[in-house]
């Protein structure tokens, strides 16, 4: 059914729209035809129901066109909106595809995209449509692979502050502070809280969306692959790949945030997406037993590299799984293809809301892009 909705809405653009528009525009290159595909396919007309004029005051500029606009700076790589203007103002093939026919003067100036901009963050505009791009595509189809892994945002605002813990308090008095040491002879320790990821496992997606913690820009570090511990100050975005490069959602945290906090999370938000996935693939980082109990849960095969502190103590993996692992290369491709090429590495916004809409435009377009490619 997917590729038959995919195959149907190609040929329709292949035959129909780019012959159109190419008798009114003029010759399209390859950039520009797959800019047609991408805004086909992503539909964000139908997801400004918000952005509506109600009347009141002098009526906005299209968010629809600043819309595409911002798919045009994500899928061209442009570092900054003053700069998307200038392309805009001076590509007049770009500029008639976002929807500005009178020239250069009807391309709104900086101020007007910022707002825009502002209220696609505040309404969630990238997620809403990646959600909805992937549940009718992939919302009747099974996924054999789906590699998770979290990528450094490097963000160019202060880190927030640390607050201090705050004091507990019991009927109006502090709380006690437990004894150290071992417990006398006969005396029943308490018992430990449970973790954040094993409230995750007996919880609902909106209850662990909620005890989730605040997304704001602080200090995290990572190991590379030659070994080396490298520090950013910004955000980390933790993306589930599907087969084929495909984005299946994505999830914004703070950089210290660790890896595995949002594994099952991301794993709730596929499952109500799609109609699951056979293979949950994630590194060592994702070692937890909570992890594999809810991979477990939702039906899925945990294929998570064991975490070993000593090279000879390497457990190595059976061959077939080993085989199915191999497939998490994609998560590679797709953080390296976000960052190299659709804007990861040009965060110019401030606030976890602007960064998330900002990532989220060029998750949309190689989304878009890699359901394409199926058909192609």
């Amino acid at each position: 059914m997917t590729l038959k909705l995919l195959t149907r809405l190609y040929f329709g653009i292949q035959r129909q729209l780019l012959p159109a528009l190419e008798e009114e525009i003029g010759p399209l290159d390859d950039k520009a035809k797959q800019f047609v595909k991408v805004c086909e396919l992503l539909k964000l007309e139908t997801h400004l129901e918000a952005c509506v004029w109600q009347g009141n005051g002098r009526p906005p500029k299209s968010r629809f066109m600043l819309a595409q606009a911002f798919v045009a700076k994500a899928l061209w790589n442009v570092p900054t909106t003053k700069a998307l203007i200038g392309q805009l103002r001076q590509n007049t093939t770009l500029r008639r595809l976002c929807g500005w026919h009178d020239g250069p003067r009807s391309v709104p100036d900086e101020s007007t995209f910022s707002r825009a901009f502002a209220t696609f963050a505040n309404i969630g505009l990238g997620q809403r449509v990646h959600e909805t791009l992937i549940a009718t595509h992939l919302g009747k189809e099974i996924i054999w692979h789906s590699g998770t892994d979290g990528t450094a945002i490097e963000a160019r605002e202060k880190a927030a502050k640390v607050p201090a813990a705050p004091i507990e308090q019991v009927q109006g008095e502090a709380k006690p502070k437990r004894k150290r040491g071992r417990p006398r002879k006969g005396e029943e320790p308490p018992p430990p809280e449970p973790t954040r990821l094993q409230r995750h496992l007996q919880s609902t997606l909106e209850t662990n969306l909620k005890d989730m913690p605040q997304v704001q820009c602080d200090y995290g570090c990572k190991k590379n692959s030659q070994g080396n511990t490298d520090w950013w100050r910004g955000y980390k975005l933790h993306i589930a790949t599907g087969d084929g490069d495909i984005p299946l959602y994505a999830y914004l945290s703070s950089a210290s945030m660790h890896d595995s906090q949002a594994a099952i999370i991301i794993e709730q938000q596929v499952a109500e997406r799609t109609r699951g996935v056979l293979y949950q693939l994630k590194d060592s980082a994702y070692d937890a037993q909570a992890i594999r109990e809810h991979s477990a849960k939702v039906g899925s095969v945990p294929i998570i590299e064991k975490r070993n502190y000593r090279s000879e103590d390497a457990i190595p993996m059976e061959p077939d799984r080993a085989r199915h692992y191999r497939a998490r290369s994609g998560s590679e491709r797709v953080n390296s293809g976000l960052k190299d090429n659709h804007g990861g590495r040009t965060v110019r916004v401030r606030g976890g809301a602007k960064v998330a809409t900002h990532l989220m435009f060029g998750i949309l377009v190689m989304s878009a892009a890699a359901l394409l490619r199926l058909v192609v």
